[in-house]
């Protein structure tokens, strides 16, 4: 079995990456394991925001009930299919949300939405 992903959105620019990267280089040094996680840095918390909106995050949060359809995401939503899947997309290009395709016998290929970490923390700096 694999081991879920932990996410952590922070908006704390380059500085916060590179002291991110000198403590992973400490730990590594010292023998020590790294846990599996990813990091996505903002520059500040406005930006953040503007990305993560509050449906995106409502979105994110669904995803982790399982996978499903942009379509079942839509009507669990109770948002239009188009504006879900354009959350979608953008979710997936950050490395936050992956989909595969399924055959969907006599109706083409079914989209599927699943998260790409078990949990996401979000880290504003203000």
């Amino acid at each position: 079995m694999r081991k879920k992903l932990k996410a952590r959105i922070t908006s704390d620019g380059v500085e916060g990456f590179f002291s991110r990267s000198r403590e992973h280089a400490r730990k590594l040094d010292r023998g020590e394991e790294l846990s599996p996680e990813f990091t996505i840095s903002f520059e500040n918390a406005a930006d953040m925001m503007k990305v993560l909106s509050p449906e995106r995050l409502r979105l994110l949060r669904t995803t982790k009930e399982g996978a499903m359809s942009v379509s079942r995401l839509a009507d669990e939503l109770k948002r239009d299919t188009r504006a879900v899947g354009r959350d979608v997309n953008l979710l997936e290009q950050l490395g936050l949300l992956r989909t595969r395709y399924r055959v969907n016998p006599g109706h083409g290929r079914l989209r599927i939405v699943e998260p790409r970490a078990a949990r996401y923390q979000l880290v504003a700096t203000v």
